[in-house]
């Protein structure tokens, strides 16, 4: 379970008060006391493991363990990470090692310490997140494999060789040569390991490692001299030593020291992010970490310790283990130093098998099928196993350069590939056929492109529909150079462009990448957007007038090839019945639409649309227009909408006309006049207009909204169209069918404005407007 979360330091006390010291020191102390013991459990054994499979004095693996807490722990920006060696640095080491020896490969770790404090000097920590994580995955995956294939030959009682193709290859006479005691300890290690989390939960509170080294070590006091134990001259104040520098290869030198960097940095840096999926608390600090990480390096190397990196498995000890803050990885250090001080002896009787059997399960604990399946899914299994591959039989620094350099090609690959094809429309005798291009044009994808666009036939009637977010201009040039050359050769071209990139941009200026988030792509824009781009790259000799209906059919044409697929998904349960959330009642303007402005989709409004957006006549409050009438007593008892929204909008047509008639006829009343003579006389714009009236009155009586819209700089037009939305919601609130419902909460009014010139959505009361969003 994740720790409690961990004291956040915005809650500290305003500048100018005083912590007390003593409080500084023990918060928190009740939990990271024993977690901190349980961390230094844990990390004894690992890092004297990892030390072996270093082929560095086993001394090395505690110093650098006691340093991680001490100065990772109290420098670092991962206030609840854990540091100290690692199992993904032991293939670098063992190489450098054996390259330049163990004095220069702590120079070498000194000098990885002060390049990862100059990073995070100059703030690149999140950067160094950047590296693609099949990559990382990969590269430990293979260092796991390594260390399997070389910790086998140990745990049998053999030598192991110097590259994974030899361990390989001499497995067959290792196994021939079989050390039976050697083997009985390591396995016990391993069976121990895999099955203690089957133990009960009192027992599963002592650290698996711990108990199987015990354990082992204590099987194997009897065997006497026969089993190769641990060795090493003196004490931990022995082993401290300083580094010296290499003799010569200094481009050597140069790639081992920014190999440590870059690796311990990475591993660091995705441990701390993990650290931060698994605790509310304080955030990490990246810059700092790598500060924190490279003074620990700094210091391992010039002590005579393995390098140091933020470490997931002791990370996750420390959580699980309740700690709160970094005191229980400072203490986690504390321990280790003052075990390596007073009871280093008892390091001597463990035997090499037995740390072996605890190393090749690490080893397999960094091979993950979960990040396996994950690259197959994400199509990068490719770029995994060449990764893998390349660590395990080249080298690691290979192994991750070729795990790079391929990831960025199959971004590069998948970013400007563009979907292109043609497919022939109706019969064959038809000769029509339509060209998709979709995604990034770039002239990378000129092969494809003069592929597909040579499978056209001639003189075909084609429709080349230009879905783009990025087009550059040899495109355009082989675009228009074949459209030129198809309708010479007696065919007709249409380009339709509903993309974020067009040519004629691609012609006028350098490409760009358009925005992802255009209207064109939500299949929202005004038919002129795109239709009519189409209608002006049309050529040949069938090019003429497009009939009345052509823009409907083709927006509906349009709608089945590019959103039909994605909407019916979501609407097939429609298909039984709706359930909308709102009756929506909006004016019939065609500038307006309501889904448009409430992000919504079918079966969300229930939509009434009238000219001037009004509810009906106003005599004795209660009687609505008929249509309206009906649309509410559904609304209300069939679909049982929980709110009622009107709507006006800017420029609208309908109060326009109550104005520039009051300014030209004498007054009306607002009350619509007895129906001594028949409507036809007036008008049928002009009878349905005195269902506005009132509303011209109020204005002219200044109604609060309009004084507001007034101050708001709007011109009368949309002040008047303000206070009719107003007067509408004034004549709802006093209808029979809603007051019980408005009364009780259970149903809500409100009212919408849509400022058409601005795309803004204002909310109208009975007393004033509002802006539902910061105004740009």
């Amino acid at each position: 379970m994740p720790a409690p979360a961990a004291p956040d330091p915005r809650s500290a006390p305003a500048t100018g008060s005083r912590i007390p010291l003593r409080t500084v020191l023990t918060s928190g102390l009740r939990w990271d006391l024993p977690a901190s013991l349980v961390v230094f459990l844990v990390a004894v054994p690992l890092s004297l493991g990892i030390a072996a499979a270093s082929g560095a004095p086993v001394m090395a693996g505690l110093i650098a363990a006691a340093i991680g807490g001490l100065v990772a722990g109290t420098l670092g920006g991962s206030p609840l990470q854990v540091s100290g060696p690692a199992a993904g640095l032991t293939v670098i080491v063992a190489g450098l090692i054996e390259q330049f020896g163990w004095p220069a490969t702590c120079a070498i770790t000194a000098a990885a310490g002060v390049l990862q404090a100059l990073l995070g000097f100059a703030r690149v920590g999140r950067v160094a997140l950047a590296i693609a994580p099949v990559v990382v995955h990969a590269m430990l995956a293979g260092i796991g494999i390594i260390i399997v294939l070389q910790q086998t030959h140990v745990l049998l009682g053999a030598e192991a060789g110097e590259s994974a193709w030899q361990n390989v290859t001499a497995l067959p006479a290792s196994i021939a040569s079989l050390d039976p005691q050697a083997a009985v300890l390591g396995v016990a290690v391993i069976l121990l390991l895999l099955g203690w989390k089957y133990m009960p939960s009192s027992l599963r509170r002592i650290p698996a490692p711990l108990v199987a080294v015990v354990a082992a070590t204590a099987l194997s006091l009897p065997l006497a001299s026969d089993v190769d134990r641990i060795t090493f001259d003196g004490s931990l104040l022995d082993a401290l030593s300083l580094p010296q520098l290499p003799d010569g290869h200094w481009s050597a030198v140069v790639i081992g020291v920014v190999t440590i960097a870059l690796v311990a940095s990475v591993e660091s840096l995705l441990s701390a992010v993990a650290v931060d999926r698994m605790h509310h608390g304080e955030r990490t600090d990246f810059n700092r970490e790598l500060v924190g990480q490279g003074a620990a390096n700094l210091t391992s190397g010039m002590l005579g310790g393995l390098p140091v990196t933020g470490v997931i498995v002791r990370s996750a000890t420390n959580l699980e283990a309740g700690a709160r803050t970094r005191k229980s990885a400072i203490l986690h250090g504390v321990w280790v130093l003052v075990f390596s001080l007073l009871l280093a002896g008892v390091i001597e009787l463990v035997p090499v098998a037995v740390l072996a059997g605890l190393l090749i399960i690490i080893g397999v604990r960094l091979v993950k099928v979960a990040d396996f399946n994950t690259a197959r899914a994400t199509g990068d299994l490719a770029v995994y196993a060449v990764t893998l591959l390349s660590v395990v039989f080249v080298n690691l620094l290979a192994g991750v350069v070729t795990g790079l350099a391929l990831a960025m090609a199959a971004v590069l690959w998948r970013v400007v590939r563009a979907g292109i094809h043609a497919e022939p429309l109706g019969a064959r005798d038809e000769q029509r056929w339509r060209v998709v291009i979709d995604g990034s044009c770039s002239f990378l994808a000129l092969p494809r492109l003069s592929h597909v666009l040579a499978s056209v036939p001639p003189g075909s009637h084609v429709t080349v529909e230009l879905e783009v977010d990025f087009l550059d201009h040899p495109v355009h040039d082989t675009l228009d150079a074949w459209r030129r050359r198809h309708v010479s050769n007696g065919g007709t071209v249409e380009i339709e462009e509903s993309g974020t990139a067009t040519l004629r941009a691609a012609q006028d200026r350098p490409p760009a990448r358009g925005n992802s988030r255009s209207a064109l792509r939500g299949g929202f824009a005004p038919w002129r957007s795109w239709q009519q781009h189409g209608r002006a790259e049309q050529s040949g000799p069938t090019a003429e007038a497009a009939a009345p209906l052509r823009p409907v059919l083709a927006g509906v044409d349009n709608y089945h090839r590019r959103h039909a697929h994605l909407l019916r998904p979501h609407v097939q349960e429609l298909a039984a019945g709706q359930n909308p959330d709102t009756l929506f009642l909006t004016c019939a303007d065609s500038r307006l639409v309501p889904n448009l402005i409430t992000s919504s989709g079918p079966g969300d409004l229930f939509t009434v649309r009238n000219v001037g957006n009004v509810v009906g006549n106003a005599v004795g409050h209660d009687r609505l227009d008929p249509s309206v009438e009906a649309a509410l007593e559904f609304a209300l008892s069939e679909l049982s909408v929980k709110s009622v929204v009107i709507c006006g909008h800017s420029g609208c047509g309908a109060m326009s006309a109550l104005l520039a008639e009051a300014q030209t006829a004498p007054e009306r009343s607002p009350q619509i006049a007895p129906k001594t003579a028949p409507d036809t006389a007036r008008g049928a714009v002009d009878a349905w207009l005195d269902h506005a009236r009132p509303s011209l009155a109020a204005f002219r009586a200044g109604h609060p909204v309009q004084a507001e819209a007034a101050n708001a700089g709007y011109g009368e037009v949309d002040q008047l169209a303000m206070v009719n939305v107003a007067v509408q919601l004034e004549q709802l609130q006093r209808h029979h069918s809603l007051q019980q419902g408005l009364r009780s909460g259970e149903l809500h009014l409100t009212g919408l404005f849509y400022d058409i010139a601005t795309a803004q959505v204002l909310q109208v009361t009975t007393a004033g407007i509002s802006h539902l969003d910061p105004v740009p």
